[in-house]
């Protein structure tokens, strides 16, 4: 639970690694009742030769094209066709992109929405011809509004001949039902526990994502449809570092990836916590016009969402109680003006630790808790190095405030060392005794033993499901999230 626990294993991950996957299931409100699909409407396509373009040349030298002409690339690394597309409303849109390669080889290129790959090497296969013209089509969230559709070549050779891209938006299909976040809706702090809809008491289970900046790789279709289905989890925590090459670098960049991540996840219907991972410097106020220009977007796109908690603060440190209250304070109004209805997850001091690992306790939070309403109070431990005072320091909070532990792990506090799955039973059997919701750190392939995959799987794209890429401590906490709570309704 200190900075430590954030150092990485980049291992050369290029740009394009470091991309967040969409999900190809269509993003929609999680809770929502069940409504019939758009009436089918004609694609609308978009030529090549009119869209922005690097490192290509129009050309209409090879017959058979639409519109004037074609974008054809140069033999390099990197050109791209760029279009800008109007979808009404957020959902799913089938992108068709009709292309010729005439060469024996296939040409292939990532394909980005909004920056986030919707698909990475996609292959275009020879056409026979460069007269031969073919099409190919995938699936991708859009949002409401403008989005941009981005092919880039990723090898030598270049990409094929790209004559348009053709987007129907209209195929959004039902929300999943019987998903954790269908049964349970909109979520509300209700006393000391976190209730669904129906105004009982529920437990989440679920994983944290590592920092997107080093590990978005690791979070794919195939690995969230895992998370989701094989998994059974009900959570999955987006941290979206700020210092650390994060979001401070490129706050466009890292707000599009945890937007594209929360679609996903929505998709899938999983609930979704927001996390602004502030580490280092441990003063929440260091980063308050970063948090609100960032909880401003997000909950101008996603506010409507009822799968949603936002956590305002990772893990505050070398800062007193009263100050990260007020800063909670500051910060919670700019949520509610777009999402009045999400629980927001306040950190504690020392490490969202209560106070404990700085010599405090949970009794400074209950003599003077946040002013605000429908909140809960991060607690987080790392079993090996967190052992009674911090076990006793849980049980007695939550019989006195909300509390939801948004990061633990079986290891040390570094996340790394040997696993204490014993001590960790204690915790686990407490959080269920008591309705604490949990998530666990973290769904990557760091080399750190506290990070579920081992190293490799995320470069080799799995797999995903089942045991035989996990570590000890993966199988250990894949097997406790699949056993999930009963979700009562009446």
């Amino acid at each position: 639970m200190t900075s430590a626990r954030s150092v990485h294993i980049a291992g050369g991950l290029s740009a394009a690694l470091a991309a967040l996957l969409i999900g190809l299931t269509p993003p929609s409100s999680a809770a929502a009742a069940p409504t019939a699909p758009a009436a089918p409407t004609a694609a609308v396509v978009h030529e090549a030769e009119s869209a922005t373009v690097s490192q290509g040349v129009v050309e209409s030298n090879h017959t058979g094209f639409t519109g004037g002409g074609f974008v054809n690339y140069h033999n390099t690394t990197g050109g791209y066709v760029e279009w800008k597309v109007d979808a009404a409303a957020a959902g799913t849109g089938t992108l068709t992109l009709r292309y010729a390669n005439g060469s024996t080889a296939n040409r292939p290129m990532d394909i980005t929405v909004n920056g986030t790959p919707v698909a990475d090497d996609k292959a275009f296969a020879p056409t026979g011809a460069w007269t031969g013209w073919s099409t190919t089509s995938l699936t991708a969230a859009l949002r409401a509004g403008t989005n941009t559709v981005r092919a880039t070549a990723t090898t030598a050779v270049g990409g094929p001949n790209v004559d348009h891209l053709a987007v129907d938006t209209a195929t959004t299909p039902p929300p999943a039902t019987g998903t954790p976040a269908a049964v349970n809706g909109q979520l509300t702090v209700c006393g000391t526990k976190l209730c669904n809809r129906h105004g009982k008491p529920i437990q989440l289970r679920g994983m944290s994502s590592h920092g997107t900046q080093w590990y978005a790789q690791c979070l794919t279709t195939g690995s969230l449809d895992a998370l989701a289905k094989d998994w059974n989890a009900d959570v999955l925590r987006v941290s979206t570092y700020v210092q650390e090459g994060g979001y401070e670098t490129d706050p466009r960049k890292y707000t599009e990836l945890a937007s594209g991540l929360i679609d996903q996840a929505t998709a899938r219907g999983m609930y979704v916590i927001v996390d602004w991972h502030m580490l280092d410097p441990g003063d929440p106020y260091a980063n308050l016009a970063r948090a609100k220009t960032f909880f401003t977007e997000i909950t101008q796109r996603h506010g409507t969402k009822t799968n949603l908690l936002y956590e305002i603060a990772n893990e505050p440190s070398g800062v007193a109680w009263s100050r990260i209250r007020a800063y909670a304070e500051e910060l919670i109004p700019v949520i509610r003006a777009k999402d009045p209805e999400a629980p927001v997850l306040v950190g504690t001091r020392a490490w969202s630790s209560f106070g404990v690992s700085e010599g405090g306790s949970e009794a400074e939070v209950v003599a003077d808790p946040v002013k605000a309403a429908n909140i809960m109070y991060t607690f987080h431990f790392y079993a090996y190095s967190h052992r009674d005072a911090y076990l006793n320091t849980l049980s007695r909070a939550a019989d006195r405030l909300p509390v939801f532990v948004t990061e633990f792990g079986t290891q040390n506090y570094a996340g790394e060392g040997s696993d204490d799955f014993a001590m960790s039973q204690r915790y686990l059997d407490l959080m269920a005794a008591k309705k604490i919701s949990w998530v666990n750190w973290n769904y990557s392939d760091d080399g750190r033993s506290g990070a579920v995959f081992k190293p490799g799987t995320c470069a080799n794209n799995g797999p995903w499901t089942g045991t035989t890429s996990l570590k000890p401590a993966g199988v250990w906490i894949r097997d406790r999230i699949r056993t999930a709570d009963d979700f009562p309704t009446s």
